[in-house]
């Protein structure tokens, strides 16, 4: 492997609007190089953190999450959209860019005073990283990372976590 993870990002230009470039996640992971290069880097991350659980929000939190818990044997915990979780849940609302959207996680998740890290594959606006974040300091625990495969620097997602630690792979500088 002698590609950087950035190569396997696709863009597309002006999709899903004008002006916007959209960097396209699923070239990564179907190239098992690219998805071995995230995955890897992820984990690197965090082995100098001390947690008991990665959290990751639906969808692509769960690609990402699940093999960062299994290589750092730690357990996952998902967020998902309201009604998708079977048991007693707790849930947090946050803004899209037209309108708002609900994620929930289960009550019995986490336990107060466990120590979280969040995965994700992109932070863009924050909001869905927020409202993780939100989930889990509602159920007692702490979260003490925030990792992200992704980051879109101009949409300043980081400010919005600016108590947080925060580490991206790749940084774009734009939107």
């Amino acid at each position: 492997m002698s590609k950087k993870l950035e190569e396997y990002v696709v863009t597309i230009p002006d999709f899903p609007e004008p002006g916007i470039m959209f960097r396209d996640i699923t070239s990564v992971i179907q190239d098992p190089d690219g998805l071995k290069l995230a995955v890897d880097g992820l984990a690197n991350l965090v082995k100098d953190t001390d947690f008991d659980l990665i959290v990751g929000p639906e969808s692509r939190g769960f690609i990402f999450g699940v093999p960062v818990a299994y290589l750092t044997g730690k357990g996952f915990i998902p967020v998902r959209k309201k009604g998708k979780l079977p048991r007693e849940t707790v849930s947090q609302k946050y803004d899209l860019e037209y309108g708002q959207a609900e994620v929930e996680i289960h009550v019995d998740a986490i336990k107060p005073g466990q120590k979280v890290v969040i995965v994700d594959d992109l932070i863009a606006t924050g909001g869905s990283a927020e409202a993780a974040v939100k989930l889990v300091e509602q159920l007692g625990g702490k979260v003490v990372k925030m990792i992200f495969v992704m980051e879109l620097a101009g949409l300043k997602g980081r400010e919005k976590l600016k108590d947080y630690d925060v580490e991206s792979l790749i940084v774009y500088e734009g939107k």
